[in-house]
């Protein structure tokens, strides 16, 4: 059942099996009030479950760009588009949230961004190959981040 996330009243809806649950709604959190600010979007998640499209959409480009697995379990996706942007998340048990952005035009913008929940270690499919950017939220704690571009068509 989707669920509209509130920015004002965090919550752990849909997240409580994650061992930094607290801090991943708090990341969940951070992006609704990021396209509620940005875009005038409500920020709705679905249980990942309920959406296997968008977790197949999002691991095909991680596998196909990058050879990417993730490991951890896939709790919540958003799938949705905003002025001009094909945006995907995937919010996982670990703590670790992957968006994908993909702009409809030719030549748009197009990138995977990794963050990872404060308390969580960096996934292991990971550590290798990104760096990770250190980002201060009042709803979140702090965030690491990163990123890599989109080559392909998908």
């Amino acid at each position: 059942m989707p669920y509209t996330v509130d920015f004002k009243d965090v919550s752990t809806v849909g997240l409580e099996s994650s061992p930094v649950a607290e801090a991943l709604a708090g990341l969940r959190a951070n992006e609704a009030r990021y396209y509620k600010n940005k875009y005038d979007h409500d920020f709705t998640v679905t249980p990942a479950a309920e959406a296997p499209e968008t977790v197949a959409y999002v691991h095909n480009i991680l596998s196909t760009e990058r050879n990417l697995v993730i490991a951890s379990r896939p709790l919540e996706v958003s799938s949705f588009e905003v002025d001009g942007l094909r945006m995907a998340y995937v919010f996982y048990e670990s703590g670790l949230a992957i968006n994908v952005m993909y702009g409809l035009e030719e030549g748009g913008k197009r990138a995977v961004g990794f963050k990872l929940s404060d308390g969580m270690d960096v996934p292991e499919e990971l550590a290798s190959s990104f760096k990770f950017a250190r980002q201060k939220s009042k709803l979140a704690g702090v965030i690491r981040g990163s990123y890599f571009v989109i080559k392909g068509e998908y």
